[in-house]
């Protein structure tokens, strides 16, 4: 239309340095890498020592009848073993988490596949493999950290 003037809004961008884009994403892979290297130091040693002491819950519950009959052990004796396995697997990771990552990740692979085998435990299964994927993630993380 005659007279009619067109005024186009005028963004202002700010620009940042690749440099700092950089650090900052630098910044927030590290704080990634510690949370998940402290979570799958402590969740394990927690779970591992409350397989003796049964804090926060009766691990026995857990264990499928098809692998508690595979068992030369009684599924208490087994869970200790596991107990230690798992206070091991935080210790490693805490120290080498670019090891201990993978074995809790494995572990958890396998915790996975026993909830998988009686009906009624496919959402701890579920819990579990979101937990192994997290493990795999700390796995990657360290191995760009080289720790």
């Amino acid at each position: 239309m005659p007279g009619t003037h067109v005024v186009h809004e005028a963004k202002i961008v700010r620009a940042v340095a690749p440099e700092r884009q950089v650090i900052h994403v630098r910044r927030t892979a590290d704080t990634a890498f510690q949370l998940l290297r402290v979570g799958y130091a402590l969740l394990p040693i927690i779970a591992g020592l409350d397989k003796f002491f049964h804090w926060l819950t009766s691990w026995e519950m857990y264990l499928s009848s098809s692998v508690e009959k595979m068992l030369p052990v009684s599924p208490i004796t087994f869970m200790r073993v596991t107990g230690v396995i798992e206070v091991a697997a935080g210790v490693l990771v805490a120290i080498v988490p670019r090891v201990g990552a993978w074995v809790v990740a494995g572990w958890l692979a396998a915790i996975t596949v026993n909830l998988l085998l009686p009906p009624g435990f496919y959402d701890i299964a579920l819990r579990d493999f979101g937990l192994m994927l997290g493990a795999i993630s700390l796995g990657l993380l360290a191995r760009k950290n080289r720790c």
